[in-house]
């Protein structure tokens, strides 16, 4: 049968800015990013803000309000700042998309309109989707206010909810029109807070970077050009580099029912890794004992109960994480170990005999340290 056949590739720019005090009157970065075209008129915006954040932060809203209405040549804020819950439960149903959906339509934001998201990874993730999917596509800011999102998911290019008790099964592929970096909004952050983000650094070193350990600042660039040119940003293959100890962090979330966050379940993945790829003969014990000392000494607990929870017929539940994490990568199970600091690789098989020694490991260094055990975090 006849066909026609053409290759179509998309140029996406993607910038990440760094600042502080975003929202004073005086600071142009975000009315710069936004006028950044020949349209004379006032863009069009509509504000999404994590209700935590506007906890902590006083007045907050009556700031953002404020800058707008000292650019409103220039911008429009077409509402009030829209706060929403943020945290992992705002993933876990369709709605709070639905209400955002609802909120751009009722204010007229078009494809030439920007809608800004400022809090955390889980409601970034939410607000994203929402944007990616109205008008197939609403220009999007992200603000990220923690450590995790402003080193993580701020900068990355997926937007997503969790559904059928699994993490992120409904969700887009599709880059910000930009991110902005406030350095000031992280100083309301407790301390469990901040140190959240850490290991997502930690983890894009291991795969990418030996001398992120001696240069931790590397990190938001090495980030950025590894889904700018490392190959697979929207994840058309198997590989998924950047999920370095992410197949047991997931579970472990769910299994803690989202008590344990994401950056401390990370944490233990990536401990379980090393110890795995060690017992393989993959990576040194050098190299793997470098690995966890930081990851403690930055203040992660490498072990979590949920991690020996099992089902009525005596398995670990942890391992299930496994084949969820095939099936989200669309087949083939891959998983990215390391054979040395700054040298990931990938696997299609595990051992599940060594991956449960490594889980005893882990209890044992823990007991044997005398450690502070992950378990319902409060």
């Amino acid at each position: 049968m006849p066909s026609i056949e053409r290759t179509i590739s998309v140029s996406w720019r993607h910038q990440a800015l760094f600042s502080e005090k975003v929202f004073s009157p005086a600071n142009p970065t975000l009315k710069d990013t936004l006028t950044d075209d020949d349209r004379v008129e006032p863009r069009k915006v509509f504000v999404v803000v994590d209700e935590s954040l506007a906890k902590a932060r006083k007045g907050f809203t009556d700031e953002i309000e404020g800058y707008f209405a000292a650019h409103a040549s220039d911008l429009n804020l077409v509402a009030p700042p829209m706060v929403l819950e943020g945290g992992e439960r705002v993933k876990n149903s369709y709605f709070h998309v639905s209400d955002i959906h609802s909120n751009l339509e009722r204010h007229g934001i078009c494809r030439h309109s920007y809608m800004i998201a400022i809090g955390g990874g889980a409601l970034l993730d939410v607000a994203g989707l929402a944007a990616a999917t109205a008008h197939r596509g609403v220009r999007h800011v992200r603000i990220p206010t923690t450590t995790l999102a402003q080193d993580d998911s701020g900068v990355g290019v997926k937007n997503g909810i969790n559904a059928f008790g699994k993490k992120n099964f409904v969700g887009t592929f599709a880059p910000p029109f930009a991110v902005i970096n406030d350095f000031d909004l992280l100083s309301s952050l407790p301390d469990r807070d901040k140190r959240g983000g850490y290991v997502e650094a930690v983890k894009v070193a291991c795969i990418r970077d030996r001398e992120f350990f001696e240069n931790l600042e590397k990190d938001a660039e090495v980030h950025m050009n590894h889904i700018a040119t490392s190959g697979d940003p929207f994840e058309f293959g198997s590989a998924r580099p950047l999920d370095f100890g992410h197949w047991a962090a997931h579970k472990l979330e769910q299994l803690s029912e989202y008590k344990i966050r994401h950056g401390e379940a990370v944490a233990i993945g990536i401990a379980l890794d090393m110890i795995y790829a060690r017992k393989m003969n993959y990576v040194d014990a050098a190299s793997s004992e470098r690995v966890l000392r930081l990851l403690e000494t930055m203040g992660y607990a490498l072990y979590a109960n949920e991690l020996l929870h099992e089902d009525s017929d005596g398995n670990l539940m942890v391992l299930e994480g496994l084949e969820e994490f095939r099936e989200h990568l669309g087949g083939q199970l891959t998983i990215t170990l390391l054979r040395g600091i700054g040298e990931g690789f990938e696997v299609h098989e595990v051992s599940l005999p060594k991956v449960i020694e490594a889980i005893y490991e882990l209890k044992e260094r823990h007991h044997s340290r005398g450690q502070k055990v992950v378990q319902a975090f409060g």
